[in-house]
């Protein structure tokens, strides 16, 4: 009996706003492989409805900090110009791609240029919202921000939207069944390249 090949890692960012989110539930449920979402961690608190060790962990900051000096994240860092933390564990990554797993990680440029450092034939997409104005429109339709927290965001934004030439795919999120559909096909093409 052969040894399971090894697992992909699939690399999702996008500007706070593009509907990242909702597309990686969306590609959960078409299944274009053995897929596995990662759970971040971070240290900003809770937001309504978020629960602890599915949408984030939510852990201390000098929990963080101390994970982060045993070098247990994959990639870390502050975002949104915030006192806030976020990263990858590895211990949510390795497991999974030694099984053969896909995972799925829902990070930031940032991250994401971090990953590639150690991975780089990670399968990176970019979501694209389309244009400015449409991010900008989606930020205020959430209505969660402060005027000063959605201005943050579009200025990181500008800076993500410059860095999208550094990922493998990029997918326009102007209508989720479409976009979702082109994850999906794009994820089904690396599967056709492992034969």
């Amino acid at each position: 009996m052969s040894p399971a090949p090894a697992g992909k890692l699939i690399v999702i960012s996008g500007p706070s706003g593009a509907g990242k989110s909702t597309l990686v539930k969306r590609l959960f449920e078409l299944k274009p492989g053995p897929l596995v979402s990662s759970v971040s961690a971070t240290t900003r608190p809770p937001r309504p409805g978020e629960r602890d060790g599915v949408d984030y962990y939510f852990i201390s900051p000098e929990e963080f900090a101390r994970r982060r000096s045993q070098g247990e994240f994959l990639e870390c860092c502050q975002v949104f110009g915030s006192d806030h933390w976020y990263g990858t564990l590895r211990s949510e990554v390795t497991p999974s791609l030694q099984a053969g797993k896909w995972v799925v990680l829902e990070i930031d440029v940032q991250g994401t240029l971090e990953v590639l450092r150690q991975y780089p034939d990670a399968v990176t997409i970019f979501i694209h919202p389309g244009s400015m104005q449409e991010l900008e429109r989606r930020l205020r339709g959430r209505r969660t921000e402060s005027e000063a927290d959605i201005a943050r965001r579009l200025e990181v934004a500008r800076q993500e939207l410059a860095a999208a030439h550094h990922y493998r795919y990029q997918v326009v999120n102007d209508q989720i069944e479409r976009a979702a559909q082109e994850l999906s096909n794009i994820l089904l093409s690396q599967k056709g390249a492992d034969r």
